[in-house]
């Protein structure tokens, strides 16, 4: 299948700029990027494009066999950067979308100029045994997976506000449990142990590429340490620390995260 077909991949902003690929996390779609694309679309040429099962997507190209790890959104990703043929990119990973990007930049550091890790989390789990903060207990993630296994539709009316933050702004959190909500629920159950079971740590020693890491200041999914653990372990790596709240800043802060992205562009070359 056509991979612009496939993924629903638009391209758009000025025409010769520096790319910027822009990948959405779990439950998402490009759609979440709307607030966001206005600033980088006049100085950089802008991909969107929605993970196979997501958004406006392919269904029919998606297989439990393909999408039950990262590697077949890594496929996915890769393929894309060769389809658009515009030169090394920029990716812009949100969530588990980050860890697709650690992986493809390691894989194929040739195709990426950069790296912005928006809200990161390579493991969402805790590992007592090195120190190290997930945000998670094993429990928690268990009884996170049973719930959206029992009832997707209530898990999502539940841990949409959750995962967004920003109470005082209760439509923002509304249009993630819309969001959650349009995605197939077998799928999203696949998608949901991809994201919250992958543990991508040892990886990102690996990643040989300029990186930014971009955190919330308050972040319910990817607390403050992850983002210090991620930046600590990539070689060379930018942290900033955004004034965002919750785990979508793209949503609740969008020039605030449009501008890091710039800066980060204007540099990273």
């Amino acid at each position: 299948m056509d991979v612009r077909s496939r993924n629903h991949v638009t391209v758009t902003g000025r025409t010769g700029g520096p790319v910027v690929v822009l990948a959405h996390g779990f439950g998402c779609d490009q759609n979440m990027w709307r607030l966001v694309v206005p600033a980088l679309e006049r100085e950089f040429t802008v991909v969107l494009f929605d993970h196979v099962g997501s958004g406006n997507s392919a269904q029919s190209a998606w297989s439990r066999e393909r999408y039950s790890s990262l590697d077949g959104y890594v496929d996915d990703v890769l393929e894309l950067c060769r389809e658009i043929a515009l030169g090394p990119v920029t990716f812009v990973g949100h969530s588990v979308s980050g860890m697709m990007g650690v992986l493809a930049a390691t894989r194929e550091p040739e195709a990426f100029a950069g790296l912005v890790l928006l809200a990161p989390s390579p493991c969402f789990v805790d590992d007592p045994d090195t120190g190290y903060r997930g945000g998670f207990s094993a429990e928690d993630i268990d009884e996170l997976l049973e719930s959206l296994d029992a009832n997707y539709l209530g898990w999502s009316g539940a841990m949409a506000p959750v995962i967004m933050g920003n109470p005082d702004r209760p439509e923002l959190g509304a249009e993630l449990t819309n969001s959650f909500c349009r995605t197939d629920p077998e799928i999203a159950r696949v998608f949901a142990r991809v994201t919250f079971l992958s543990d991508n740590r040892a990886d990102l020693a690996s990643v040989a590429v300029p990186t930014l890491v971009a955190q919330c200041s308050s972040d319910p999914i990817a607390p403050p340490e992850v983002g210090a653990f991620v930046h600590a372990q990539i070689p060379g790596s930018r942290l900033v620390t955004l004034n965002a709240t919750g785990h979508c800043p793209q949503l609740s802060a969008p020039e605030e995260t449009a501008a890091a992205i710039t800066a980060f562009v204007g540099t990273a070359g």
